[in-house]
């Protein structure tokens, strides 16, 4: 019988990234389609929390003690241990996250096992084997493609389900793969982090994005201060971040992050295709801009049409007021 893989990325504290939650919602969905048994892998140098977490979404994870997973680049490691274990006959599709790393894997496993690839899926069907969609041009057009053959590999944008708990948890099986490597280890010599980004964007409930409306890196400071106030992240535009107002690590949109919070508030931002692509699917889109016209209107859920200098710090007050 033919399997569906699910690839389950590592968080900073050795938690289960949220991405992978995702991935393994929507192929629990398409295991009951298909008949396909799904399961998860973890490999990491300490593996458990994220397999246990896994174990959650699916009913059977593997998890794959690798100790230099420690101190070189994961994709590369990660992938040679996932092809190891990939030579089941039947039908076989890997599903993984459309993040930075859950991109490297694929590239590499595509390279080591001759597979095709699909990436950046919106939504992930089965018709005989997995249908893909996929937006493209900046979001004008959705595409829906397929593997030619049994085998192929599916990078999931973040958003494309949401992450819930399968009915009862799933069995854990540690082990430890010991085929030969046929790629040289990439050795981590230095590991940067960002100061404010206590939790990864993509994984906020509540965002608050400042655009070029902002007027510079001081007005980032009255976007920052309404994130508090919500409880939210700081996100951006592609034009405030190549002002140089913020850090590229916080922009939403084609060429930045892909997110799905709660909520959306959007403080100076025009609303073009490539940043609509980034934040169309959040539960509820709310921008100020003093244009009533600008795109963003046409999408939003709430446009409120005034001076985000004005508007900001009368929300803000009011917040206070209320957990007051």
């Amino acid at each position: 019988m033919g399997r569906l893989w699910v690839v389950g990325e590592v968080a900073a504290d050795g938690s289960l990234a949220r991405i992978s939650a995702e991935v393994a919602t929507l192929a629990r969905g398409l295991a009951d389609a298909s008949g396909l048994e799904v399961v998860g892998i973890v490999v990491a140098a300490a593996p458990a929390r994220a397999a246990a977490d896994l174990a959650a979404h699916l009913p059977r994870v593997v998890a794959v003690e690798e100790p230099d997973a420690a101190g070189h680049a994961w994709s590369v490691l990660a992938a040679e241990r996932i092809a190891a274990l990939l030579g089941d006959p039947g039908p076989t599709y890997v599903l993984v996250g459309a993040g930075p790393d859950g991109r490297d894997v694929a590239g590499v496993l595509s390279g080591l096992l001759g597979w095709g690839v699909l990436v950046n899926a919106t939504a992930v069907g089965w018709d005989g084997g997995p249908s893909v969609e996929m937006s493209v041009f900046g979001g004008k057009l959705t595409t829906t493609s397929g593997f030619t053959g049994d085998h192929g590999i599916v990078t999931v944008r973040p958003g494309a389900s949401d992450a819930v708990a399968a009915p009862a948890v799933g069995r854990v099986e540690t082990t430890a793969v010991g085929a030969a490597r046929r790629l040289p280890a990439v050795r981590v010599v230095e590991r940067l982090t960002e100061a404010a980004a206590a939790a990864p964007i993509e994984e906020a409930r509540i965002i608050v994005s400042g655009g070029r409306g902002v007027g510079g890196p001081e007005g980032f400071g009255l976007v920052r201060e309404l994130a508090a106030a919500l409880g939210g992240a700081v996100g951006a535009s592609r034009a405030a971040v190549d002002s140089g107002w913020i850090p590229y690590a916080q922009q939403i949109g084609q060429t930045g992050k892909i997110v799905k919070p709660q909520l959306y508030l959007a403080l100076g931002i025009s609303g073009a295709i490539q940043h609509k692509v980034g934040m169309q699917t959040s539960g509820a889109i709310v921008a100020v801009n003093r244009d009533p016209d600008a795109p963003i209107a046409e999408f939003a859920d709430l446009l409120v049409v005034g001076d985000l200098f004005e508007v900001v710090p009368a929300l803000i007050d009011e917040l206070r007021t209320r957990s007051g």
